[in-house]
């Protein structure tokens, strides 16, 4: 199986991966903390919630694009990997950060009494969120970029120096 190994790693493992659990995390989070203010009784806490929520996962969606941008960077070109990276990383950058944004930006007038408007641009970037995070999962999964060449069950720490596998 031929992979693509990432160039944007720390002790080992690709960076983009790890980074992106911090903006997925919160965006789940804010989306769930709107759903609690609208449904349940709109309390102007669990807005201000959401609403930071959003400003960590923007700030977290832009330190992890930049791992995810120099590993695309390395997928051969002409590839349906090449493809697939592409449409995840621009409806990550543009698509969710761009409707979280949008969120936040309606949301900051009047931060604990937020817009429907920014609630339900905040769910339609969950959602397009949930397609790109398949798209990623196709890359790793089914595509092999961002694996090590040669991984397998018994492969060695990544800690160790040594390589997975053969090397060719």
């Amino acid at each position: 199986m031929a992979t693509v190994e990432s160039r944007a790693k720390v002790l080992g493992h690709a960076m983009h991966p790890m980074l992106i659990v911090v903006p997925l995390g919160t965006f789940v989070g804010a989306v769930a903390f709107d759903g609690v203010f609208y449904f349940g009784g709109r309390d102007p806490q669990w807005a201000v919630v959401a609403y930071w929520m959003i400003v960590a996962g923007l700030i977290g969606g832009l330190v992890a694009a930049v791992p995810g941008w120099v590993d695309w960077f390395t997928i051969p070109p002409g590839t349906r990997a090449k493809r697939i990276g592409l449409a995840h990383g621009l409806g990550n950058g543009i698509g969710v950060l761009g409707l979280f944004g949008a969120s936040w930006y309606f949301r900051r007038p009047d931060v604990p009494n937020p817009p429907d408007l920014a609630l339900l641009l905040a769910l339609l970037g969950l959602l397009l969120g949930g397609v790109t995070a398949w798209l990623g999962g196709e890359l790793i999964e089914r595509l092999g970029i961002g694996v090590a060449p040669g991984a397998h069950p018994d492969a060695p720490s990544s800690l160790s120096g040594r390589p997975a596998g053969p090397v060719a």
